[in-house]
């Protein structure tokens, strides 16, 4: 059996820590705060992070050092065959790009790039169907090959508390945002093959999250009821500095959905948090390898 390494980036919500414990090399997302650069897990952690945005720090994402990535991938190969390396959605970063042409010209044959258009929760869902497949002896072209294949099974939505952060970022005009503010507006937005866009507008949590829950069911009826049958599909929350409301969504989702599993309940990728700002509560649904 081929010896093969798994890298993923904190976009995936796996932290260094985590990672030590289910054998998953982590390269932590850099963050530029006041022209310092921290990274995601080491540095920056959840709570700062978002202390650090409500207080209008200019906060602004960068990719990982292709050159640090490159050493990691030239000193894991000195101890196995073959590397799967995880970055975010090609749809939402250059660095899926930019590590698949240093793969491709430095370590052809030997690193594979995973490009299936995941972020946060649905990312380390990939990640864990990778680690099963590795253990069945599948190579890591063939595992690449699967988890792109499969790239499309997922849905994210979530619900944004302010339009502040939108505004900041240039996903909506300064003018929606000001009428957004007066009328309480709380975007719904959703991730479809990597790509974040607008759902749905509500005006409280309530209503978003019925909305969500609504979206999940014309998911599953459409898309997903194959996967749901076989018992290969699952449910997973992520949030921002909403602990709380997260925990009641995941009663409600069992309420609701009460034959598919709810695995993880993580926070949100700090670099789609920088977009969304604090108090986002989200849902996920995705395929699964089941071995």
């Amino acid at each position: 059996m081929r010896k093969i390494a798994v890298v993923v980036d904190s976009n995936s919500g796996i932290m260094p820590v985590e990672g030590k414990h289910i054998g998953v090399n982590v390269v932590p997302m850099p963050f530029i705060i006041n022209d310092e650069v921290l990274y995601e897990g080491v540095q920056l952690k959840q709570e700062e992070f978002y202390r650090l945005q409500r207080e209008g720090v200019r906060i602004t994402t960068s990719q990982p050092n292709i050159n640090e990535i490159c050493e990691l991938w030239a000193n894991l190969l000195k101890t196995h065959d073959e590397i799967l390396h995880f970055p975010m959605s090609s749809a939402l970063s250059m660095s899926c790009e930019t590590a698949q042409k240093f793969a491709e010209e430095q370590f052809k044959d030997k690193v594979f790039v995973v490009d299936n258009k995941r972020i946060s929760i649905t990312l380390k869902s990939s990640v864990f169907d990778a680690l099963k497949l590795i253990s069945e002896g599948r190579s890591a072209s063939e595992i690449k090959k699967y988890l792109e294949d499969d790239a499309l099974n997922s849905s994210i939505y979530l619900i944004v508390d302010t339009l502040k952060y939108l505004k900041q970022g240039g996903r909506v005009t300064p003018a929606a945002a000001a009428i957004g503010a007066v009328l309480n507006i709380k975007p719904i937005l959703t991730i479809q093959g990597g790509k974040l866009d607008k759902y749905a507008l509500v005006t409280n949590i309530k209503s978003g999250k019925k909305k969500m829950i609504s979206a999940i069911k014309k998911d599953i009826e459409k898309r997903f009821s194959a996967f749901v049958e076989a018992g290969e599909f699952a449910l997973a929350i992520a949030h921002t500095t909403n602990d709380e409301n997260a925990e009641i969504f995941k009663q409600e989702l069992i309420k609701e959905f009460p034959n598919i599993p709810i695995t993880y309940v993580d926070p949100l990728a700090l670099s789609i948090g920088t977009h969304t700002g604090p108090r986002v509560l989200a849902v996920g649904g995705y395929h699964f390898y089941k071995n």
